[in-house]
């Protein structure tokens, strides 16, 4: 009767870990004469540890990566003008509360957009919310909402997310400027972030390049102002990492045969 009650609390209370481990654990816990208090906090400590990883994993689906990547599987040795020692103090996550944004300035395939998802993945591990959008999908989801006349819905969504990373800032379809209301909106965007929520760019253009692709001087240099006040800028220079990945497999294959 009392094993009955005991997995209906649990269910009531949410507790599905301790219910699936406390009676393996309690048998355990006699056959070592573990006193009560400690086989308690052993199964407290499991129901947090699947809580925690859970959480990680709902905030990892939410954001919406393209792909996973780790700080780990970064090879620095690939892109030696990056300054390392920047990146692993970025890591340490203390840009997100002092609502510090990352920009990572370089050419194509030179790992940017590695390292800003994989600032993602840490803080979604953290407990942050995160979401990924490439830039260009996130000024046409804007425009889309306007439309609706669901624009202020969406723009108040976007605040709730702790670290917004744009990818790909300046990579056009068809090599055209953002329209202007596109621009407008993006910088409403980032503007209502400013001070309050991090935000990581990725770009392949320095910064005198911006308002080739945004049309408007004014609008490109009040977009820089708020972006680069209280900014980490990362330089990611150098040979593609990904074209060496490629030649190596090549390589590879080629004195396999």
């Amino acid at each position: 009767m009392s094993t009955v009650l005991i997995n209906d609390y649990l269910k009531r209370l949410k507790l599905p870990t301790i219910a699936k481990t406390y009676e393996s654990l309690a048998a355990e816990a006699s056959a070592n004469k573990v006193s009560f208090q400690d086989y308690l906090c052993c199964l407290l400590e499991l129901e947090v540890q699947s809580r925690e990883a859970s959480t990680r994993k709902q905030r990892i689906t939410e954001a919406k990566f393209p792909t996973l990547k780790t700080l780990d599987a970064f090879d620095f040795q690939e892109i030696p003008a990056l300054d390392k020692n920047l990146v692993l103090k970025l890591f340490k996550g203390q840009y997100l509360p002092a609502k510090e944004n990352v920009i990572f300035i370089g050419g194509q395939g030179t790992g940017k957009t590695h390292l800003a998802i994989a600032l993602g993945v840490q803080a979604c591990h953290e407990g942050k919310r995160v979401r990924f959008f490439s830039t260009a999908d996130l000024i046409h989801q804007l425009l889309e909402a306007r439309d609706e006349k669901q624009l202020l819905h969406y723009q108040q969504q976007l605040l709730r997310y702790e670290l917004l990373i744009l990818d790909e800032l300046g990579m056009l379809d068809a090599n055209m400027n953002y329209s202007q209301e596109g621009s407008s909106l993006l910088f409403q965007v980032i503007s209502s972030r400013y001070e309050r929520l991090s935000t990581v760019i990725t770009t392949n253009l320095n910064f005198d390049e911006w308002g080739g692709v945004f049309g408007s001087k004014k609008l490109t240099a009040a977009l820089l102002d708020r972006l680069t006040h209280r900014c980490h800028i990362v330089e990611a220079n150098g040979e593609s990492y990904r074209f060496k990945e490629s030649l190596r497999r090549k390589n590879k294959t080629g004195k396999s045969k």
